[in-house]
Order: structure tokens, then C-alpha cells, then sequence
């Protein structure tokens, strides 16, 4: 049991106790300084940005239910405080900013954005790498893990891959990195790499993001049931709309979100002629994985991270997205603009996937762009940063079980 917690658990440094060992004085004698607030966020962030027009409605309902859930239910530590505080407090500012851009130039808003591609697969099922390799595409561009954290000011052709943004950003991807030893052997991120939609919607407050970092249950009950996920899709295109503005206009936009699984009705509401790619690989896997990259964050930020509930929390989750994913998808009937891959058959050949993709879409493949693709392969090939080892039984949880919970999914898989 000892080597499952220190596989789950993060080790913490010397300044991330300390700032906890702070935070616990202050609390014994009354004060908690590192308490968020969202009426001082909202505050700051519009003396920040010298914002004077109207802040949408949902972005006020988002922060106040985020912030309201975190301070209630997370169990956060002082350090997680203080690291929601700033992301909370740079990510309004980033909204208003771009707010205002769209408040001097309206006609950004009638910039088309045609037939993009959103890989929708359930968490660890390969969406990762695969939106990484087909970003290596000439004719495609992916929102980049920097543009999303800092995307005021807008990027151009000419400081695109070097500027103050994205160096802001390195440096505190290195800092993360440095605090949890092993986040890249779960997940692959660099700050120049293609980033998940959630750190777009993130900018509209209704996102997964801040449930990877801490248990918000409330916020993630409404985030599923109640939020307006047309809204967000509609904000994720003036996102879109927005990054173009700077003069990087690509042919097609490559964008991932397994909980786009959620959304596959606002998807086609709002980009009718999107194509789809759907990875698959057994619940049990995925549910595994996916709880124990959720539980090694979530130990940085809390010191009361329960794996045994992030994995029931995990597989509920997921399961429920699935069902709705495979109702809407029947009601749409949008199979031609839909392709199914397989985890299993995108390890084996990555490159046979890719041109089964670019088959049905009828797209072409040139040789610049398998060049890129090989050489991305031969660069980062399978552990490059380690080998990711997790167990159902770590998470409280057993084959049966997970066979319950996704009942539907597995019948679906099996068809195939």
C-alpha cells in the first residue's frame, strides 16, 4: 500500500509546506488570508483591465459558484489557495481584455470558422498525442497551451513562437513540474503544445479545469446540469475568432475536450459542419488513469485528497457523459461527420490511424506534413517521461463495477 500512495501522492517542496505551515497559523488565530473571495477577484480584475463595459452574466454565475464550491467543499490548502486566487485573478482579466478587443472591432465576430475538428474521446484514450500529431499538419492550427493561459495580446506572424506570453508561461510550467515530479509521465504538456479545449472554456468560467485541481462537487453539479453549454460553445468560436485577429489563419482548427462528450449538440448548433473524432478504450483503463492524474494534482492542492472518492467521483462522471454523448449523437445523426478509433489500434500504428482519419474526411495528407508527423512520433515515443502505473483497486474500485457504471459504453464499444 505504501508504493500505491507515493504513486498517487505528490512529494511536496520546502516552500509549498511552508506557505501551508502560514496558512494553518493563521487559521488557528481567526484569520485566513488566503480565503477567495469572488467579489474582490471580479474587482480587481476590472481595475486591472480598466474595463467599463458590462461583464456577461454567466461569467459572474461561474465565478461565484466556483469560488463559493472551492471555499466550501474543496479542503484546500493555502498554497492551493493562493494558486486559484492568481489563476481565478489572470484568468477574468484575460476575458475582459478580450472583451474589449471585440468591443473596438466588432467585425471580428464575422470571421468563419470552417469545418474545425474536435477530438472527443474519453480522458486517456490517446486524445492527447493524437491532437498533438495531427497538429504537426501544415494546414492546421490547435489553440496553444500559452495562448490559452495569456492570450492578451493576440499573437501574430511574427512573435508567435517567441514572446513575453509564452515565456511567462515556460516559467511556470517548470515551476509545476518541479512540484509534481511526475505530472509529465500522466499527461503530455509543453507550453507551445495544443491545448485542451478547457482552458478555452475556462476564459467563460464554465469548466472542467479548476475539478482536475480540487473537489468542487456543487460547481461540477451544475457545470453538468445547469450550466449553458450553447453559451460556451459560442464563446469558444469568438476564442477562435480572436486568435485569427493576429493574422494566423489556418485552413482547418484542431481542437480536443474529452468533455466535449457533453456537448456534441452545442457543438453542431454552433459549428454545423464540425468533424468529430471519437477515441475509445475500456472504462476500466480510462477511469484508472484518469483518477490517478486527478488525484496527484489534487494532493498538491489539498491536504485531504481521498482517491477512493475521486475515483467513484471519476467513474460517475464519465459514464454519465458517455450516455449523454451516445444519446445526442443518435438524435443528430451526423455519422458521416463522425469517425470511432480505437486506443489499441492508435498505439499499435499511429500513422495508419492518421490516414484512416484524413480518408474520411477526405482530406490530403502532404509530405511535409507526414515528415512532421514521423518526426514528432521518433521524438517523444511511449514513456518518454516515464511509465504511468495505476490500479482500479487503488481508487476503490473493481472490474464489476466499472461494467455497471458503463454499461452502455461497452455495448457500444463492442460494435465498434
Amino acid at each position: 500500500m505504501g508504493n500505491q500512495k507515493q504513486e498517487i501522492f505528490i512529494q511536496r517542496t520546502s516552500m509549498l509546506n511552508s506557505i501551508n505551515f502560514v496558512g494553518k497559523f493563521f487559521k488557528k488565530i481567526g484569520l485566513d488570508p488566503f480565503k477567495l473571495d469572488a467579489d474582490a477577484i471580479i474587482a480587481k480584475a476590472i481595475k486591472k483591465a480598466k474595463y467599463t463595459g458590462k461583464i456577461p452574466e454567466n461569467i459572474l454565475e461561474g465565478i461565484h459558484l466556483l469560488v463559493n464550491s472551492v471555499n466550501a467543499e474543496s479542503d484546500i490548502n493555502s498554497f492551493g489557495a493562493l494558486a486559484i486566487k492568481s489563476l481565478l485573478n489572470r484568468t477574468l482579466y484575460q476575458r475582459l481584455k478580450i472583451e474589449e478587443a471585440y468591443h473596438k472591432n466588432p467585425k471580428l465576430s464575422q470571421t468563419p470558422i470552417k469545418e474545425p475538428v474536435f477530438i472527443i474521446g474519453m480522458p486517456r484514450t490517446g486524445t492527447t498525442i493524437l491532437h498533438a500529431l495531427l497538429n504537426e499538419d501544415e494546414n492546421t492550427r490547435s489553440p496553444l497551451a500559452w495562448e490559452c493561459l495569456l492570450p492578451y495580446p493576440v499573437s501574430n506572424l511574427k512573435n508567435h513562437t517567441n514572446n513575453p506570453q509564452k515565456q511567462t508561461v515556460e516559467k511556470e510550467f517548470g515551476q509545476l513540474f518541479k512540484l509534481v515530479p511526475d505530472f509529465q509521465k500522466k499527461h503530455h504538456m509543453e507550453v507551445d503544445s495544443p491545448q485542451e479545449c478547457i482552458g478555452v472554456n475556462f476564459l467563460d468560467f464554465n469548466s472542467f479545469q479548476t475539478s482536475a485541481q480540487v473537489y468542487i462537487p456543487s460547481y461540477m453539479d451544475w457545470f453538468l446540469n445547469k450550466a449553458d453549454k450553447l453559451g460556451t460553445m459560442r464563446w469558444h468560436k469568438r476564442f477562435l475568432q480572436y486568435l485569427e485577429s493576429g493574422g494566423l489563419n489556418p485552413k482547418r482548427w484542431l481542437l480536443k475536450s474529452p468533455v466535449h462528450l457533453i456537448r456534441l449538440e452545442e457543438i453542431f448548433a454552433v459549428y454545423p459542419d464540425a468533424k468529430i473524432i471519437m477515441t475509445h478504450r475500456h472504462p476500466g483503463k480510462v477511469v484508472a488513469s484518469a483518477a490517478s492524474l486527478i488525484s496527484s494534482v489534487r494532493s498538491l492542492y489539498s491536504d485531504k485528497e481521498e482517491p477512493i472518492r475521486t475515483g467513484a467521483e471519476q467513474a460517475a462522471f464519465w459514464s454519465e457523459a458517455f450516455n449523454r454523448f451516445l444519446e445526442q449523437r443518435k438524435k443528430l445523426d451526423k455519422e458521416e461527420q463522425i469517425i470511432d478509433l480505437k486506443f489499441d489500434d492508435f498505439i499499435g500504428n499511429q500513422m495508419s490511424v492518421v490516414e484512416e482519419v484524413y480518408k474520411k474526411f477526405g482530406w490530403n495528407l502532404s509530405d511535409l506534413s507526414r515528415e512532421n508527423m514521423h518526426t514528432f512520433l521518433t521524438e517523444n515515443p511511449p514513456g518518454k517521461h516515464g511509465v504511468h502505473h495505476y490500479t482500479l483497486a487503488q481508487f476503490g474500485l473493481d472490474d464489476d463495477q466499472i461494467n455497471q457504471y458503463f454499461k452502455n459504453y461497452i455495448q457500444f464499444l463492442n460494435k465498434v
